[in-house]
């Protein structure tokens, strides 16, 4: 059986069923684990499926997938997203650190940094940058999100407010092609903005599949942005907006395409 009938009956099971798996769909169609791999690969490369740990599920606009799943999609290419930001960063500075599984990346490749005061809103991420004895770690308190450790609400943003950041890396949901970058959480955006307000430079962090996402909750726009970190070449309509806002692009593996 080709890909092309395996396909839309695999959409059909997720929509049916909310989820697939690889070990169920491989039994379905008699082929092996890899062959679905590839399936859903090809699925979620259009944005027809997201994957998740052992299998794939229909994206949603309204509701983010589970943290677990999240940390695990797209590890070489946040990997390497993660080692360019870093570089950005330079010793001897204030840095912000905020909620995802991107900006975890970029805190455990910070682990070398010297005489950094790190602010964050996530517990991941102090517990990362704690390796680094020459780091100096503040959380921002506020509300635990047990699901990804993430800290939220008005103590996590009064908290913030007494900070000017030298650089803020923030990470994202979604993006769009007219420059907005999007989340799920409404308490989280208002966090966010507020990291947005407190610091000199932002940076995002965000590889390709955000584009093929959708989330309800505008966070920013490219005006709000110095550098945007991602894994691919960008759509054409999103590095004209980018250059009109001079936004500093940095394609992980390559050099840097707008300046």
């Amino acid at each position: 059986m080709s890909q092309t009938i395996r396909h839309p009956e695999i959409l059909e099971i997720a929509r049916r069923d909310g989820k697939v798996t690889v070990d169920a769909l491989a039994q379905h169609f008699g082929v092996t684990f890899q062959t679905i791999r590839r399936d859903l690969a090809d699925l979620a490369e259009t944005g027809r499926l997201e994957r998740v740990h052992g299998g794939a599920v229909l994206p949603s606009g309204v509701t983010n997938i589970g943290y677990e799943d999240r940390r695990g999609l797209h590890a070489g290419a946040k990997g390497a997203i993660a080692a360019a930001c870093a570089a950005a960063i330079p010793n001897d500075c204030s840095v912000f650190l905020s909620i995802g599984t991107s900006t975890e990346a970029v805190a455990s490749r910070m682990l070398a940094h010297r005489n950094i005061l790190a602010v964050t809103n996530n517990i991941n991420v102090a517990a990362l940058l704690e390796k680094n004895p020459d780091c100096q770690i503040v959380v921002a308190g506020g509300t635990l999100r047990r699901s990804d450790g993430g800290l939220v609400g008005d103590l996590t943003t009064r908290t913030i407010r007494h900070f000017k950041f030298d650089v803020a890396v923030i990470g994202c949901s979604a993006l769009d092609d007219e420059g907005d970058v999007l989340d799920f959480d409404m308490q989280e955006v208002g966090v966010t903005r507020t990291i947005i307000d407190q610091a000199r430079r932002i940076l995002l962090v965000a590889d390709h599949s955000k584009f093929l996402r959708k989330a309800p909750v505008r966070v920013a726009t490219l005006a709000d942005l110095d550098a945007f970190f991602t894994d691919r070449a960008l759509p054409e309509a999103f590095l004209r907006r980018c250059a009109d806002h001079s936004v500093d692009v940095h394609v992980a593996g390559e050099e840097t395409v707008l300046d």
